[in-house]
């Protein structure tokens, strides 16, 4: 172990660290094999997805059985109030109506939780972009809750959980991103993502030695 990465440890470790679990879009329009089949992902890539799930699923348990705060992100696009930026970007059309394959929609089955859910008395938040921070109230609640550090696991590891990760550190928040819990839809992607993350935003690690941080051993 490095100094740096000791250091760094020893700061989430304080007797009165008070940690935080926040989940990102794990929704069945980004996880579930048949909502993804018009992607044509490989079944490695399908298999690398179905065990961050898993793992992400280990963390929640072990949060609850911690007493670690979790906190649900989910995406929820709404064709009544268009992401234009976002309409702009995938499709040219900045003024148009929101496609109706965009994921996530309001009320749809494909909006709903991925093997995954929330507690009743959990933190959820509802965002319209990649962010889970941005345009929602989730600074506030973690900080109501007395939480000083986070750890961020969701889907997909590029975009919406370095999206979230990112946002995190810039408001002072120390981010831990467990690898073996997040996922892309192309390993070099993912490769790249995790990559990024460690040089600027998180401390990279996995679930086993986050849940280890948890219980202070």
């Amino acid at each position: 172990m490095t100094g740096l990465r000791a250091r760094q440890l020893a700061h989430l470790t304080r007797p009165e660290a008070r940690p935080a679990l926040v989940v990102v879009d794990v929704q069945r329009d980004f996880a579930a094999p048949e909502r993804l089949a018009a992607y044509g992902l490989s079944d490695a890539v399908l298999a690398a997805l179905d065990a961050a799930v898993t793992r992400v699923g280990q963390l929640v348990e072990a949060a609850r059985a911690a007493e670690v705060p979790v906190a649900w992100v989910e995406l929820g696009s709404d064709p009544a109030r268009p992401w234009r930026a976002g309409n702009w970007l995938r499709g040219g059309d900045y003024t148009g109506p929101m496609a109706p394959d965009e994921p996530c929609l309001h009320g749809t089955s494909g909006a709903d939780w991925y093997r995954l859910a929330p507690a009743e008395g959990e933190v959820r938040v509802v965002k319209r972009g990649y962010s889970g921070f941005f345009g929602t109230d989730l600074d506030a609640r973690l900080r109501a809750a007395g939480c000083d550090w986070l750890t961020v696991a969701g889907v997909t590891s590029e975009c919406c959980v370095q999206a979230t990760a990112q946002d995190a550190v810039q408001l002072d928040w120390p981010v831990v991103v467990p690898r073996d819990a997040t996922a892309a839809y192309d390993p070099a992607v993912h490769t790249a993502a995790l990559a990024q993350l460690g040089m600027n935003v998180a401390l990279l690690s996995d679930v086993d030695e986050v849940v280890r941080l948890w219980a202070r051993d």
